[in-house]
This record gives C-alpha cells, sequence and structure tokens, in this order.
C-alpha cells in the first residue's frame, strides 16, 4: 500500500479557509431575518459570531507562520496566495464584527422588555403542563394566566427597591433610561455589571448606572446610605476598605462614571476581539483632562497654611540665603524597568502610545500629581515594553523611567498606583481613546509601619479599575492556579506583569529632593530645572516682597509661563538643552555660585522659552499625534539653532520674520493668590 502523500499546508489552509466562509455565509443568511428571531435565538448567533471569530483568528495565526520552505513541492506565486488568504480571513472578519454589533444592538434594545418575556416563557411552559396534566378548560386556563401574571407582578414589587438619583444622567445609547438628580426611581434587576435596569414614575424603562443611586428611606423621605441591604451597598465594597457610598460622588470617582458610560464602546471593541476583556478607559487620564488638580504645575505651587497666612511648605533660610530643606516621610527614587506579557489590542485599532501614569494613592483617592511615562517597543518583541531606551543627545524626560517621589501624607495605606495604558485611534471610525491595559497598586509601608525595602519588585497586573475586584487583564491567561506545580510556574511566567525598582537616594539626592514640595513626582532629569523655579519663588515671595500682607500681582515671566512649560514635554527638553548648554560654557567657579547660576538660568529662560512659548509657529501641544509631536519639535529645534546664531531672545522678539502671539498681561505677571494651592486639612 502506497504511503499517502502529506497535503501541502497551505492547501490545508486554504480548505480551512473555505469551510469557515460556508459557515459564515449560512450565519449571515441566517441573520437576515433577525427581526422576526427570538431573543434566544439571537443570542445563539451572536454566539456563534464569537466561535467564528476565534477560529479566524486561529487561521490568522497559523497562515501568518507559513513560510514557503514548509511547503513539500514549490508552489507558484506563493506569497500572492498567502496574501489573497489574509484578505479574505480579513473579509470574513469584518462581516462577523458587523453582524455581531448589529446583534449586540438589537439586545440592547429590547432588554428593559427581557426578564417579562422569559418569565412568559416560564409561564407558558408551566400552563402547558398543566395542561396536559390536568386537561383544564380554556376559561380556566385564562383564569390561571391572570392569577400567575398577578402573583408574577406582586414578586416583582416585593424583590424591587426605591432608589434616589444623586446626579443627572443622559442616556448614552437606545435601551437607556434619562433621569434628573433627585428624580425616584424603582429598581428591577440589578446586573453584575453596573447596569441595573429601573423604571421611573411615567412607567419607562431602561438601563442606568448604578453609581448614580442612593437607597431612598420613604418614611423618611431621603436616602439612607448607612441602611440597606448586602446588596444595596456592592459599590461601597468595591473600594478601599470602609468607603461609602457617598464618597463616589468626589471628583475622584467622577472619571469611574465616565468610563462606565463609556462601557458600550468598550463592549463593541471586546466582542470584536480588538481588546482584552480586562481593558478599561483609562482612570487616570480622565482625572487628568478634569483641571489642573492633577498636574504637576499645580503641586509645583506654594501651599498655605490651615490659617492661609504663611507658607507651609516654602520658607526661608536667612543664614544660608535660600528656600529652607523640607523632609517628608516619603522621599526616593523610582525606576521603571519593563512591562512583559502586555496583551496586543487587534488589528482594528491602532496603537499611538504605550505609557506608564503612576501617582500616589492610598487605595480610595489620587494624593499627588500624575506622572506619565512613555515606553518603547521592539516588533520582535510587541508584548514588551522598555524605559529609558538608549538615545543621541539629551533623553526627552517623557521617556525616562528613573522618576523622584515624594510625600508627606500620614495614611498608613499610602502606596503607589500604577496604571498601563494605551493611546488608539480606531480604523474604521476615526475614533480616539485611551485605554487602560492594566493596573497594580505598590503599598509603601508594611503592617507594622516600616518603609518596605529598596528592591526590584516584580508586579502582576490586575484588569478593569482600581475600585473593581477580582479582574484579570487577559481571562485567556487565567491566575488561578491548577495543574502540577511546574504548570503553574509556567502560567505565572505568561502573566501580565510590571519590573520596577525602588532606590534608596543618597546625600547629594536628598539635599536636592528637600527643596521640592512636600509631595510631587516627577522625572529625575528635570528635578534641577524645578529647583530653580522653587528657589525664584522663595526670592520673589519672601525674600524681596515688600510687605507680607500685600497679595498684588507680580511682574516675573519665569513665575508666570513656567508652569505652562511644565505641561510640555517637548518644551522642558528644550530647556534642558539650552541650559546645558550655558552651563558646559561656565567655570567651575561659577557653578559653585548659586546666585550666579540662577541668573544665568533667568537668561536663558528670557532667551529661549519666553519668545518660543508664544510663537504662532509652534502648533498647541497635543499628547499622541505624532505628526504634532515632529512639527513642534522642527519649529523649537530650529529657533534654538537661530538663537545660537543670533543675539538671544530680543532679536527674536523684534526680527520682521517672527510672528508670536498678541501680549497677554498674564505673561508677564504671577498671581500667587490665585496659583498657591490651600490647605484644606
Amino acid at each position: 500500500m502506497l504511503a499517502r502523500r502529506p497535503r501541502n499546508p497551505l492547501q490545508a489552509l486554504q480548505r480551512r479557509t473555505q469551510e469557515l466562509k460556508l459557515q459564515v455565509d449560512g450565519l449571515l443568511s441566517e441573520s437576515q431575518l433577525k427581526e422576526a428571531l427570538e431573543a434566544s435565538k439571537r443570542r445563539d448567533i451572536y454566539q456563534r459570531c464569537i466561535q467564528l471569530k476565534q477560529a479566524i483568528d486561529e487561521n490568522k495565526d497559523a497562515l501568518q507562520k507559513l513560510n514557503k520552505a514548509d511547503e513539500p513541492a514549490p508552489i507558484g506565486n506563493y506569497n500572492q496566495k498567502k496574501e489573497d488568504e489574509h484578505s479574505l480571513l480579513d473579509k470574513l472578519t469584518h462581516q462577523l464584527q458587523e453582524l455581531a454589533v448589529s446583534i449586540n444592538r438589537e439586545n440592547i434594545t429590547e432588554i428593559g422588555a427581557l426578564p417579562e418575556r422569559e418569565e412568559d416563557d416560564n409561564s407558558a411552559e408551566e400552563e402547558d403542563d398543566d395542561e396536559e396534566e390536568e386537561s383544564e378548560e380554556t376559561g380556566d386556563e385564562e383564569e390561571t394566566e391572570d392569577e400567575e401574571k398577578q402573583e408574577h407582578e406582586s414578586q416583582q414589587q416585593a424583590t424591587s427597591k426605591e432608589y434616589i438619583a444623586i446626579g443627572d444622567f443622559t442616556a448614552q445609547q437606545a435601551g437607556d433610561l434619562t433621569f434628573k438628580k433627585g428624580e425616584i426611581l424603582l429598581v428591577i434587576e440589578k446586573k453584575p455589571d453596573g447596569w441595573w435596569i429601573a423604571k421611573n414614575t411615567k412607567g419607562n424603562k431602561g438601563l442606568i448606572p448604578r453609581t448614580y443611586l442612593e437607597p431612598y428611606n420613604k418614611e423618611e423621605g431621603q436616602d439612607s446610605s448607612e441602611e440597606g441591604s448586602e446588596e444595596d451597598t456592592e459599590v461601597g465594597d468595591q473600594t478601599a476598605e470602609g468607603a461609602e457610598v457617598k464618597q463616589r460622588t468626589d471628583s475622584h470617582w467622577n472619571p469611574v462614571r465616565k468610563a462606565i458610560s463609556e462601557i458600550n464602546t468598550i463592549d463593541v471593541l471586546t466582542t470584536m476581539g480588538a481588546i482584552p476583556s480586562g481593558f478599561r478607559p483609562s482612570m487616570l487620564f480622565q482625572l487628568l483632562e478634569e483641571g489642573n488638580q492633577f498636574q504637576a504645575s499645580y503641586f509645583l505651587q506654594p501651599e498655605l497654611t490651615p490659617s492661609q497666612l504663611a507658607f507651609r511648605d516654602l520658607m526661608w533660610d536667612a543664614k544660608a540665603g535660600t528656600i529652607k530643606s523640607i523632609p517628608s516621610r516619603v522621599s526616593f527614587i523610582l525606576t521603571l524597568w519593563s512591562c512583559k506579557m502586555i496583551p496586543l489590542p487587534g488589528t482594528s485599532i491602532q496603537v499611538l502610545s504605550r505609557h506608564v501614569s503612576l501617582c500616589l494613592f492610598d487605595g480610595n483617592k489620587v494624593l499627588s500629581n500624575i506622572h506619565t511615562v512613555r515606553a518603547t517597543w521592539q516588533p520582535k518583541k510587541p508584548k514588551t515594553w522598555t524605559f529609558s531606551p538608549q538615545v543621541t543627545g539629551i533623553l526627552p524626560c517623557l521617556l525616562d523611567g528613573d522618576c523622584f517621589i515624594r510625600s508627606n501624607s500620614s495614611s498608613p495605606d499610602l502606596g503607589i498606583l500604577f496604571e498601563l495604558g494605551i493611546s488608539y485611534i480606531r480604523n474604521s471610525t476615526g475614533e480616539r481613546g485611551e485605554l487602560s491595559c492594566g493596573w497594580v497598586f505598590l503599598k509603601l509601608f508594611d503592617a507594622s509601619g516600616l518603609p518596605i525595602p529598596a528592591k526590584t519588585y516584580e508586579l502582576f497586573l490586575n484588569g478593569g479599575t482600581p475600585y473593581e475586584k477580582g479582574v484579570e487583564v487577559d481571562p485567556s491567561v487565567s491566575r488561578k492556579a491548577h495543574g502540577n506545580v511546574f504548570h503553574q510556574m509556567m502560567m505565572m511566567r505568561r502573566q501580565p506583569q510590571l519590573l520596577v525598582k525602588l532606590r534608596s537616594s543618597n546625600r547629594r539626592s536628598r539635599n536636592l529632593l528637600s527643596l521640592l514640595p512636600e509631595t510631587l513626582i516627577g522625572s529625575m532629569c528635570s528635578i534641577h530645572l524645578l529647583i530653580f523655579y522653587r528657589q525664584i519663588l522663595g526670592d520673589v515671595l519672601l525674600k524681596d516682597r515688600m510687605s507680607m500682607q500685600s497679595a498684588d500681582l507680580i511682574s516675573n515671566p519665569v513665575l508666570a509661563t513656567f508652569p505652562k512649560l511644565l505641561e510640555q514635554p517637548d518644551m522642558m527638553d528644550a530647556l534642558r538643552s539650552s541650559w546645558a548648554e550655558k552651563e558646559s560654557t561656565l567655570k567651575r567657579s561659577e557653578k559653585r555660585d548659586k546666585e550666579f547660576l540662577k541668573a544665568m538660568f533667568l537668561l536663558v529662560y528670557h532667551n529661549c522659552m519666553v519668545p518660543l512659548l508664544h510663537s504662532t509657529l509652534l502648533p498647541p501641544y497635543r499628547w499622541a499625534e505624532e505628526e504634532t509631536e515632529a512639527a513642534r519639535w522642527k519649529v523649537i529645534t530650529d529657533f534654538l539653532k537661530q538663537n545660537q546664531d543670533g543675539e538671544g531672545g530680543l532679536q527674536a522678539l523684534l526680527s520682521p520674520y517672527g510672528v508670536h502671539e498678541p501680549f497677554d498681561i498674564s505673561e508677564q505677571t504671577y498671581d500667587f493668590l490665585g496659583e498657591l494651592r490651600k490647605n484644606t486639612a
């Protein structure tokens, strides 16, 4: 008997693709009558869409790994056939995605009526059984239906509970229920995903986010967040221990509300296979969008004492002739090493930036500015992110993985919250967004109150948001223990993780950090610029001010514009570059003279940063826009080069070729009462 000839690998994949195509065509034909389909049938089609999508992805992966050398016999136009096959698989994927989204929308539209339909189906089955067993007359069956309907309604009223809305909510899509603050809502069904089915006083039903509700006490006529069932306080249980539902109304919970309102987009991306189920809208990015209270420029400003009559963290040392050093409870250097096994998004979205955002956190709220470091990656290792790459010249501060951490918080639960994120754009719609690819919380003190040791930490990431529990980044790589020890070790190696190193500061770095505010996170490469700013603040507010009771505007362009500069990393790089060039020309004796260095820094700032900051040639700063970043850097480098060849900033301001924004008094004046942080302790 002759041995069976092995099938060509490419031919086998082509046959598998044809089988998948027949299944997709059949599913599309079956779904064309989806208006007449029952809800259970639509759910079945939806599940088959997901299964077929997984099978197509497996075929894509196998096709990607194919090589011409794997074929037992030569094949003409091999590469072209592979491309044709890939195009067909992409077409099938797109068809499935459109069908899944369509079915999903259909289900959402009717979700308010879904529980009642299921109950009616169950009642109908029970009635059929009664008819077969007891053979009752038609009139008796109708009476039974009425009784069951009344019983169902009474049970629904018994299990339902009234809630009061603590904020306005506008429907995001079909199936949502719009309501106003103070409106009483009857919750019919509580779903684990955070969207409950409720009915208003007019009888309208729909989905509502549970974070907008508090239990309503009819007798007292007000909400009661302390009394209620264990299920009623479920939202509070998802935060740090001891948190109440009322705390969810503060500014820290607003981003979580916004993330929940965007859950429909995330659901679509998850269904399409574009992102793992553990991804969420970035909570820290949304906090940054709410205002400047989480910006570094805000925490760089002096803080007032509770009496509002003096500065709490900016004091003058008359003996040294400069600002005093201020010790803090937490003061160390942290190095971001790498991120490993981070799941890849699908081809339907384009990643614009990979980054890590970090801040001080106590398990309930953010206690510092939010600092972001951009990661780099190699196409050969797309699941590995690295920091501080080797570059020529000055390393951009946005890529610097060496960060300083300062805090004087007395919270025993104080720690660092890391959120891995990506900026993306959807290829089909052009929609931009920010996603969290996982988070981890590193507590800085142990149970006895001692600081954790300075060493390298391998931190395994969690999915969801910091207010969710037990969510995995990618459920396909579960962290739950099963199998033998070797298998468990292999599974742990596949878990998404972040590697960081805590370094205790030496004497020199401690002295530098002590000149900064008590609470601040930033890049180590910019620390000397921040110290210059603080020293100038001390001169202006403490040494040179004529009267400590005066609250007049202060004429000082550096104090007025440096906070704006701090929120534009490329401008900070330009200032570092200009200062490094100037410092290289100074003598050793001049470098030891603090007053001389300060005067030279002011000269560099006025010559370079002031005219550049208000140039109309400089596009507005936008996060994760490659074209804008490149255009800005070209304008910056051209200006710095012209500034080197010319006579400083005065020539740039008076040049007929330079165009600048109209002069504004805010460029020149520093309103310290408007800029200062107020102590609310």
